[in-house]
This record gives C-alpha cells, structure tokens and sequence, in this order.
C-alpha cells in the first residue's frame, strides 16, 4: 500500500492510456484517494495517437484537476533510429521474430524515454507543490526494460532526493506485479478497458501480434477474461 506523509496530498500521474498506467490513475484516485489529480501524457514522437485518447478519456474518468499532454515530439527525431515505437524508426517486429538476445531491451525500447518523462513530471509536480509521482511501470514476463525496474526507480528517487527544499518521490506501485495482476485489479475498480489501447502499430485494429499485443493478450487469458479490444 502507498502512503504519503505529505500534506498536499495531491498527486502527478503519468497515463499513456495503455492498461498499466489506466489502471494506476484508478487506483490513485480510488484506493488511494489522492486528490487534486494532475495526469500527464506525451507525445514524444511515437507512431500513433490512440492511446493518448484512451488517456483522455481516463482521465475525464477519474474527474482529474488537469490532463495535459505534453508535446516532446523532436525526441523521435533523436531516437528514430533506434526504436520501433517512434514514427518513422524501425519496424514493429512480431513477437515470435524477437531474438533471446533482444527480450532484455527489444526492439521497441524507446532510449531513455522514462528518465526523460519523470524528470518534466517531478519538475512539474515541485511547482504544483506536490510531492508525489506514479508512473506504470510493471514486472512484465516475456521481455523487459531497465527503465522499469526496482533499481532504476531506486536511483531515480536517490538522485531526486538531492533536492535541497522539497524532493519529489517517484512511485510504482505494479513494479512487481503482472499484467495479469492490472487486468484483475482493474475489474475491480471499474475500469474500462475498451477504452484503452496497447498495440504498437496502431491500426483500426489491434494487431495480435507485437510484442505488447501477444502480452497483452496473455494477461487478460491468465486472468479468466477476454479482452474487449477488437484484433485483427
């Protein structure tokens, strides 16, 4: 459970709009009845917008004080080609063409995106006066990114902590649980999850095939449920 000691018990959330970060926004504002909610979400270039309506929609859910979605899009022209999630970079690979060597930092690794995202979070949570910032990020089973792990939340909050006035806290609270474990505790909160969207290519319809659709997939089939998500 999350607690905070802090008095502005107001909270920054970072929502993509995939299922992750929808479910955290419910359970900030639900179980752990954080209130004002500020949500943020990014466009850094990424190949399509559908999940950034999705996290529109969840944020008018939750009856959030702001939505902002924050326009960081020349970081494509950075990473472009070094990721398959930024507009005009590699292809979406399928999941079954994922090399072993790859599932540690596939393909669709964005370099450095959550450093890059929790840093203008915490900056903007220290000028609302709020301490507190929850990110997705998620224990996942079949590939994985550094920059969802204990560790690096560890040493992002280490380096945070050097602030001299008001240090702001990144918060995980999924970072050891399981798609599976979203999916369920969503049920519970009343999320809607047609209303979020994970496919990396972005079509009228999910794919099926990509590397976060087959996880996606998965977790819905392990929690006893079928995903109202139309696949091609």
């Amino acid at each position: 459970m999350e607690m905070s000691t802090n008095t502005n018990q107001g909270a920054v959330v970072l929502v993509s709009g995939g299922i992750d970060s929808s479910v955290l926004l419910h359970y900030v504002a639900r179980n752990l009845k954080r209130a004002p909610i500020h949500v943020l979400s990014f466009n850094y270039g990424q190949r399509h917008a559908k999940e950034l309506d999705c996290a529109r929609w969840q944020a008018d859910a939750v009856d959030a004080e702001t939505h902002r979605i924050i326009d960081i899009s020349f970081m494509g022209g950075l990473v472009r080609g070094a990721s398959a999630l930024i507009a005009g970079g590699k292809s979406v690979p399928e999941f079954k063409d994922l090399a072993a060597g790859d599932l540690d930092q596939p393909p669709t690794y964005v370099p450095n995106r959550n450093m890059i995202l929790l840093s203008i979070a915490a900056a903007h949570a220290e000028a609302q006066g709020i301490r507190d910032v929850y990110y997705g990020a998620q224990a996942l089973d079949e590939y994985g990114y550094w920059d969802c792990t204990k560790d690096f939340l560890e040493r992002v909050n280490a380096v945070l902590a050097l602030n001299r006035r008001e240090p702001v806290t990144i918060h995980a609270p999924f970072v050891s649980k399981k798609k599976a474990d979203s999916v369920r505790l969503g049920v519970e909160l009343g999320v809607l999850f047609n209303q979020t969207w994970s496919c990396y290519r972005g079509g009228a319809r999910a794919c099926g095939v990509c590397p976060t659709c087959v996880e996606r997939l998965k977790a819905f089939k392990e929690a006893g449920l079928e995903d109202p998500l139309p696949y091609e």
